[in-house]
């Protein structure tokens, strides 16, 4: 079965978010489209995701030096099952589609931890004598990303590192199709705000049905 996951990283509904409200109508035409699979939602904000500390460097030495797992300590075998998990869940995954706001030229810090969650060495990646291979080459990814002002292109393109940032990971961990869904200049022109919003939320749906 095809599984996807639905990884969103705002604070707020789709009431109140427009690249949520984008997202929710892209699910919601996705599932009726593809009903037979498994969309599982990944809400970021509420989502125990382990930072890499040094209790994650701790436990993985200790690991790598052929110490068992049971002989961790607590902390450590919590946060490197966590880590595990999540790494496992996407690799295993066929489709991630990615839900962000458009937070100081990038996305919120909870979209950076668990791209370093999953984004990791023997599962998403490997190293070879030339260099690192992607292992996800039969993957497919989408980001949907609202902002406030206009950054796609103009002067502002060069200070977009979100998209751009999850873009270039996609594809140094070999998935191969990347689309973007960007709803953009709500701020800068509030007056056509709910238009803006509104055409997100149309090509969301249209989108849900080709993916």
């Amino acid at each position: 079965m095809t599984q996807v996951l639905y990884i969103t990283a705002h604070p707020n509904d789709a009431a109140a978010s427009f690249s949520m409200a984008a997202g929710q109508s892209f699910i919601d035409s996705y599932k009726a489209a593809n009903p037979d699979h498994d969309v599982v939602h990944i809400d970021l904000y509420n989502t125990f995701i382990p930072l890499i500390d040094s209790d994650v460097f701790s436990g993985w030495g200790k690991l790598q030096s052929g110490e068992e797992f049971a002989k961790l300590s607590e902390t450590e075998q919590q946060k490197v099952n966590r880590l595990n998990e999540l790494s496992d869940q996407f690799a295993a995954a066929d489709k991630y589609v990615f839900v962000t706001p458009f937070w100081n030229f990038s996305f919120p810090a909870v979209m950076k931890a668990y791209i370093d969650a999953v984004a990791v060495a023997g599962k998403a990646f490997k190293y070879t004598a030339e260099g690192a291979v992607g292992l996800l080459t039969d993957k497919k990814a989408l980001h949907i990303q609202a902002r406030g002002g206009y950054y796609s292109e103009g002067p502002a393109a060069e200070l977009e590192l979100g998209n751009r940032y999850l873009k270039q990971i996609m594809n140094f961990t070999g998935v191969p199709s990347y689309e973007e869904l960007i709803i953009e200049g709500h701020n800068a022109n509030p007056e056509k705000a709910e238009e803006i919003k509104a055409d997100g939320i149309k090509r969301g749906e249209a989108l849900g049905k080709t993916f």
